[in-house]
């Protein structure tokens, strides 16, 4: 085979696999578009969805985890994507947070404490990591504290997706709730 055909044996079979990796969804990373409690609000008030607030701190461990793991998990960062504005809170934020028409601030006068917004989200129970859900209409549905893992968090994610918390209760829909969430 001379030198030629050697290059298009070659091409060839370098396309049929980006071709293969690129339509079977091999190689593809789905990343959480996150966006910041008011980029939230505004894109809500052009395309209402509900917001997820994942609540975390920087030192907290199981909140890296939940980064690492859960959120990179393609079908969680699918469902966030398409069916909630998703946002990444600080508990310990120093910035000023306009919600609800109201500034939300942090008055401790040290690093690690908690913002005034994270503790009205999580209605005072401080617990990292925490998420709260809430309506399109920016009001607090509730929150899950605690580390979940993809299996854990995707049937709430769908509850609420769904609006099935408007007529049924959590524990009757995850009777019938099918995960598509991969097994590792």
């Amino acid at each position: 085979m001379n030198l030629f055909n050697k290059m298009i044996k070659r091409t060839l079979t370098t396309l049929t696999v980006l071709f293969i990796l690129t339509y079977t969804g091999f190689g593809q990373d789905v990343k959480v578009k996150w966006y910041t409690i008011e980029e939230a609000i505004e894109l809500n008030k052009k395309s209402q969805r509900k917001i997820f607030i994942d609540v975390y701190t920087d030192w907290c461990g199981w909140c890296k985890k939940m980064d690492s793991g859960t959120f990179n998990d393609p079908t969680i960062a699918k469902i966030l994507n398409t069916e909630f504005y998703a946002v990444k809170f600080n508990a310990e934020s120093r910035d000023t947070i306009y919600f609800g028409g109201k500034p939300f601030i942090n008055e401790g006068p040290n690093g690690r404490n908690p913002h005034q917004l994270a503790i009205a989200l999580l209605q005072g129970r401080m617990s990292y990591p925490s998420v709260a859900y809430l309506n399109e209409q920016s009001q607090l549905l509730t929150t899950v504290p605690g580390y979940m893992t993809p299996e854990s968090i995707e049937p709430i994610l769908m509850f609420f997706a769904a609006d099935a918390y408007k007529n049924q209760t959590f524990e009757d829909f995850t009777k019938q709730f099918v995960s598509n969430v991969k097994s590792q």
